[in-house]
């Protein structure tokens, strides 16, 4: 395929996957991250090493840098020339966001501002962008729909992912810029990230270590496989934002827009109870979890669950991969990567 596609958050969990099934297609990549301590480095290097041997002479290139620094990211662009651009670079966490709220802001809003001027600039002709779960916030009404209004943040990460949304509205707006915001639920699977359930769980289980059970275990979660958000992202790169022509300014759809951004879930529709979560997890590793019931952290929600039915009308694609199938997957991974 012609032209070059940005990935940024390249050594990230999504944004490495994401960025081998580019490669595997044939797409020429520019992978962009600042390599932050924020998790051990050495895997976020690992994943690198991962798509430096996947690619053919030529098809990867790597840049360490940070998208705070707007005015670096503007003349990388200019110089690279992207035609299409994947944002996954973000500061994650929701716990960390209670501890650290400068840094959310320094990255996902300036950081995302840069990459938005870049955008514009350069003139590309679809940006796909992260935005999370965690916007739906304080709702409770169940599966979470994009026609939900997102007005109740209860983290900051939420907060900065939201505003996100309404920066790149306001750049297609003013700029007919197309940008399609994806709200990840749960993403788990090989080459996760160290601070998330599931990498937390496998380590304790195997060292014979307690877990920490948030909220007596009443909790659930849209657990989605990394393989099913990779090509969820690549199928929405490869259908540019749109206008709706039924847009009704008099009765606005949060979804939709009068002008070329869009918005979708990518979850598996399948809420887990974390506690089912934990028995899978269990039974992949051959070992039994000491459970340490704790209670509800402050940023948290009580469950979440995906309506994808606008992303399957748009690109033809839900997850679907079963949580037995992926906790295997990972729990395979694991004991291979860390030798255990």
């Amino acid at each position: 395929m012609a032209g070059t596609v940005l990935v940024t958050g390249a050594a990230g969990f999504i944004g490495a996957a994401v960025a081998e099934r580019l490669l595997a297609r044939g797409e020429r990549v520019l992978g962009l991250d600042n390599l932050n301590p924020y998790y051990d480095p050495s895997l976020k290097r690992a994943r690198l090493e991962r798509l430096e041997v996947a690619a053919a002479p030529g098809q990867f290139r790597f840049e360490a840098l940070d998208l705070a620094d707007g005015a670096a990211l503007t003349r990388l662009v200019a110089a690279e020339a992207p035609d299409r651009v994947i944002h996954l670079a973000a500061q994650a966490g929701v716990r960390y966001s209670i501890e650290n709220p400068a840094v959310y802001i320094q990255s996902n809003l300036v950081g995302f501002g840069s990459v938005l001027e870049a955008c514009r600039h350069q003139g590309v002709a679809h940006l796909v962008y992260a935005s999370s779960s965690s916007v739906y916030g304080g709702n409770r009404q169940m599966p979470f729909s994009e026609q939900h209004p997102v007005n109740h943040p209860v983290s900051l990460y939420a907060a900065t992912k939201k505003a996100n949304e309404l920066m790149a509205h306001t750049y297609s707006h003013l700029y007919g810029l197309p940008a399609t915001g994806l709200r990840f639920f749960t993403v788990y699977g090989p080459w996760g990230r160290p601070d998330m359930a599931p990498m937390l769980f496998a380590r304790a289980i195997l060292a014979g270590e307690p877990i920490k059970v948030f909220n007596g275990g009443q909790m659930q979660r849209d657990f989605t496989y990394i393989d099913d958000i990779a090509e969820g992202v690549v199928r929405c790169l490869d259908k540019p934002a749109s206008a709706d022509p039924d847009f009704d300014p008099l009765h606005p759809d949060p979804a939709t827009a009068a002008v070329p951004h869009r918005l979708f879930n990518i979850g598996n529709s399948q809420p887990i109870a974390l506690m089912r979560f934990i028995e899978v997890l269990e039974g992949a590793l051959g070992s039994e979890a000491i459970r340490d019931f704790q209670p509800m952290q402050p940023g948290d929600v009580l469950a979440t669950a995906a309506d994808t039915s606008a992303l399957e009308a748009w690109v033809g694609f839900r997850p679907s991969t079963s949580i037995e199938a992926g906790v295997e997957q990972f729990a395979r991974w694991y004991r291979g990567y860390y030798g255990v």
